[in-house]
């Protein structure tokens, strides 16, 4: 293996010679931004296909997933090279998506043969865009309380119930699926974890609005779903294992995005005021909103160290304090970039508010759930006082 140092030279050179120069300048903000791939997805257009169409040939996709999925057989300190050079030339990623960052990794780790060569290598291609069966109208924090069911029927389940904030339910190809098998079992030990195929007879899902004004979600219906038993992850009555295993990454995968955020929500804070109080240089002359802009930045700069330090390797249970600090700090830059403007915060859908105002008044809205989806920060803080702490 050559030395890193060797290695990052030849991966920007590398960038330098075959990254369409139509994408430039269109680095990813967060995690989740960028092109998700599958077969319902918008057309990002001509660039961004070359892009991943290049990437998937130099398996740079998944750099450090086996060559024999998909990935590029690197290491992770390799893979997270190649990510460095890609944001350093204000690039996007060729591929986002929850198969990426979630599911993959917990189909290495635990799915059959079959299961790795099945869905690794459309992961890595970008043919299928996956989405995650967790939550249900009666089953929130309380996951394991879950009641969609799937019955044994030879070489087949048959599932039937319903999921509730379905990231992209409507536009993905596949799901990933916590149902119940053993309803006489315990909660959590009655549960299975499923992959299913979104365009099966019986499976259908609609868009749910927020108060935001737009969203990702949507309530998903299974009708007498059959499902092979083949696409079972895991054994039998054994999901929820499987299912923590996810949730680590989505937590993990939460706060690293929320950290790639960090330095431009600043800068857009300080020129916010600035604005505000009709300045172009100097501090904020306000000194309330100097020290809150300053709390807020080194609040920010100890969290991405955090990220960094935690995001090491494979997620475990220390996910759950990324998952808080990310989004409780998130949550309270929209309130600060709201406490900035003012009443021009207040803004909803008039021609009054700028473009940039009613952004603020929006991100306010949707950033109250930040706290709630991907486990609740109370669920968060009691894995932490008793699976890390080893508190009772």
């Amino acid at each position: 293996m050559t030395d890193l140092a060797t290695f990052r030279r030849e991966v920007g050179q590398w960038i330098d010679a075959h990254a369409p120069a139509g994408i430039y300048g269109q680095r990813a903000e967060s995690a989740y931004d960028g092109y998700w791939g599958g077969q319902k997805s918008a057309d990002p257009g001509p660039d961004r296909l070359r892009w991943l169409d290049v990437m998937r040939t130099k398996r740079w996709v998944a750099p450090s997933w086996p060559s024999a999925y998909g990935g590029g057989g690197l290491s992770p300190a390799e893979g997270q090279i190649i990510k460095e050079e890609i944001r350093a030339r204000e690039l996007p990623p060729p591929l986002v998506g929850i198969g990426l960052m979630m599911l993959g990794p917990v189909i290495l780790a635990r799915g059959t043969e079959a299961q790795k060569r099945t869905h690794l290598s459309r992961i890595c291609d970008g043919s299928v865009r996956w989405c995650q069966g967790y939550s249900e109208p009666s089953s929130g924090s309380d996951l394991a309380s879950l009641r969609t069911r799937a019955v044994i029927d030879g070489d087949e389940f048959v599932v039937d119930g319903q999921k509730v904030w379905t990231s992209f339910a409507d536009v993905s190809d596949w799901i990933f699926c916590l149902v119940r098998t053993d309803p006489d079992a315990s909660k959590h030990a009655g549960i299975s974890f499923l992959l299913m195929d979104m365009n099966s007879p019986g499976v259908s899902a609609r868009r749910i609005k927020l108060i935001s004004g737009a969203s990702p979600f949507c309530e998903t219906f299974f009708d007498t779903v059959r499902v092979p038993r083949e696409n079972m992850v895991g054994e039998l009555n054994d999901g929820w294992g499987v299912a923590k295993s996810v949730l680590h990454y989505e937590r993990s995968t939460i706060g690293t995005s929320i950290a790639q955020q960090m330095e431009k929500a600043e800068q857009d804070l300080v020129a916010m005021a600035k604005s505000r109080y009709g300045i172009e240089t100097g501090p904020v002359p306000d000194g309330y909103m100097r020290d809150q802009i300053a709390r807020t930045t080194m609040r920010s700069a100890g969290f991405a160290l955090t990220s960094e330090r935690l995001s090491q390797g494979e997620p475990g249970l220390e996910s759950s304090i990324l998952k808080i600090l990310g989004t409780e700090l998130k949550q309270r830059r929209a309130e600060l970039a709201a406490e900035i403007l003012g009443p021009r915060a207040l803004g909803w859908q008039d021609d009054a508010y700028s473009e940039a105002e009613l952004r603020v008044t929006t991100d306010w809205l949707r950033n109250r759930a930040n706290t709630i989806e991907g486990g609740t920060t109370e669920i968060q803080l009691n894995i932490i006082a008793r699976r890390v702490l080893g508190l009772r």
